[in-house]
């Protein structure tokens, strides 16, 4: 498809887009934090420029307009035989990338040099030289000379840029799965720069990305390699069997711990804390029920008269306030037992609140540390803040409930 025809006035003199280009760039930000988190190094040149990149992935798009400054509201490049092939690929291509045509069989460069007037306006125009997706970690393609002759007629530098993760994120002809995308800045080149120059700073960019290591926490790793070694799915059960007899610290706090530094786990974590409760649940119920009274550090008389009173009114279903009251769910157990609660009925009511509970807790925690990803090495600073907000939290509770 042929490109649209220039425009009759000046684009000297109309403002850049740039709220388009934010608003752009705030979705696929928000997109690719969601599937995995994005980072950029380096930053455009003041003015119009010239963008080339290694292109890998549908996603190479996404990650240029989330990281790309909005200030330079960036043009896209698009092949005219597959984005504006039909009119919703034109509509997604033209309105949530930006994108405009260039033809790959004839007219291309007349295409490119169209964007010209945009880019001594002070835009950026972002090209992918190989022409088509690559092979993932392979070799790059031959450079094509468009961008650069683009370029060198507009009077702008070229900028190289490598993208990393996109590949692994949404690969050619598969699916998509979670993956963290790193865009570098490059310095920028000269307008007369050779297609092998441009490609072999886009090539040394890009294998720099690849290689680079995420920087990590010492503690989070530790944390890990116990999930890796199963032995923290035990140590959840009899956490949270533990805090339905005696124990005054919620499992809560374990999965704020672990389902952060490995999201992964969340599940199996919580599932595993869920069983815990409930079993403990179960055998506090019993306990209570036959005379035993255990030690409940961090309750009040309040807690236990509220616990008794919705019991006798409602029965087992009382016990699905605990999760939202902040009576400890030991207080409710041991307040069910003492009442004569039948076990079916309380381990039926008890498994329905207290899965809400920690089951939407470990997933909360999970997507936390899944969006939170690319910052694990703050992962310390993080454990600091929960434990001291809960802290925090916990005594606010035990002194309303005074």
């Amino acid at each position: 498809m042929s490109a649209a025809a220039p425009e009759t006035a000046p684009r000297t003199t109309r403002p850049l887009p740039r709220a388009g280009a934010l608003l752009r760039r705030l979705l696929w930000w928000c997109v690719l934090t969601l599937t995995g988190g994005v980072e950029r190094r380096g930053a455009l040149p003041p003015g119009g420029c010239v963008v080339v990149a290694n292109h890998t992935s549908h996603a190479d798009t996404a990650a240029l307009l989330a990281t790309l400054d909005a200030r330079h509201a960036p043009l896209i490049g698009a092949a005219a035989d597959y984005w504006f092939a039909s009119p919703w690929r034109r509509r997604i291509c033209g309105r949530l990338a930006a994108g405009f045509p260039v033809r790959r069989t004839g007219g291309g460069l007349g295409d490119l040099l169209e964007r010209t007037a945009e880019l001594r306006a002070g835009r950026a125009v972002v090209l992918f030289p190989e022409g088509t997706r690559g092979a993932d970690g392979g070799r790059l393609g031959t450079f094509h000379r468009g961008a650069l002759l683009l370029a060198r007629e507009a009077g702008v530098p070229v900028v190289p840029v490598g993208i990393a993760g996109t590949g692994r994120l949404l690969p050619k002809h598969g699916r998509l799965r979670p993956a963290l995308v790193r865009v570098r800045v490059g310095a920028p080149l000269d307008p007369s720069a050779e297609p092998e120059e441009a490609r072999a700073a886009v090539a040394a960019l890009h294998a720099r990305t690849v290689v680079e290591p995420l920087r990590d926490s010492a503690v989070r790793r530790r944390v890990a390699a116990l999930v890796a070694r199963r032995s923290l799915l035990p140590a959840a059960f009899v956490w949270a069997c533990a805090e339905a007899l005696s124990w005054p610290l919620m499992p809560e706090l374990l999965l704020g711990v672990v389902c952060v530094a490995v999201p992964r786990s969340a599940l199996r974590v919580s599932l595993a804390a869920l069983a815990g409760s409930v079993a403990g649940g179960l055998l506090a119920l019993h306990l209570a029920a036959a005379g035993a009274e255990l030690p409940a550090p961090l309750t009040t008389d309040r807690m236990r008269s509220e616990a008794r009173v919705t019991l006798e009114r409602d029965g087992a279903r009382a016990v699905h306030a605990q999760p939202w009251n902040g009576v400890p769910f030991k207080v409710y157990a041991a307040e069910a037992g003492r009442a004569g609660t039948e076990t079916g009925a309380w381990l039926l009511h008890s498994t329905a609140a207290r899965g809400a509970r920690t089951l939407g807790v470990g997933a909360a925690f999970g997507l936390l540390g899944f969006l939170l990803h690319r910052l694990r090495r703050l992962y310390g600073v993080y454990l600091v803040l929960l434990c001291g907000g809960f802290a925090v939290g916990l005594g606010l509770i035990v002194r309303g409930w005074a």
